[in-house]
């Protein structure tokens, strides 16, 4: 299992007129968590894009607990809970700043040789630093 935290701070843009975070931005929420995670991993979108490898997205479910609200600092949990084969599933718990988990959801992305346009196993390099954590 992988897990990393990233830290976001809510803008006032992302929130409606209640100060409450629009429940469209948890979805880029997300995907921030899950850029972050990967560079933690010394990896990047644009290094597997550069390879001819996409992650399209295939499936995003999310649910909310309680609001995340303008100017909090939310903690976001990303969470690989198996070796990823074509597909790969990012798990998310969300944190506002009193530790108060607030939302969970996950995403599922397909590994996607842009050549020749069909699903494909993730790339070897990926796969080396990935799974250290699944021993």
């Amino acid at each position: 299992m992988y897990t990393h935290e990233t830290k976001i701070r809510v803008r006032y843009n992302e929130t409606d007129q209640m100060g409450y975070v629009h429940n469209g931005n948890y979805a880029i929420y997300y995907d921030m968590a899950r850029t972050e995670m990967l560079r933690s991993l010394d990896m990047t979108y644009v290094q597997m894009e550069e390879s001819g490898i996409m992650m399209p997205l295939l499936e995003l479910h999310c649910k909310f607990i309680r609001p995340a609200l303008y100017d909090q600092e939310l903690t976001i949990r990303t969470v690989v809970n198996d070796l990823p084969g074509t597909r790969i599933t990012f798990n998310y718990e969300i944190f506002n700043e009193d530790g108060v988990l607030i939302n969970i959801g996950s995403t599922i992305l397909v590994f996607f040789d842009m050549a020749r346009k069909k699903p494909c196993q993730p790339p070897g390099y990926f796969m080396e630093k990935i799974a250290q954590y699944f021993t």
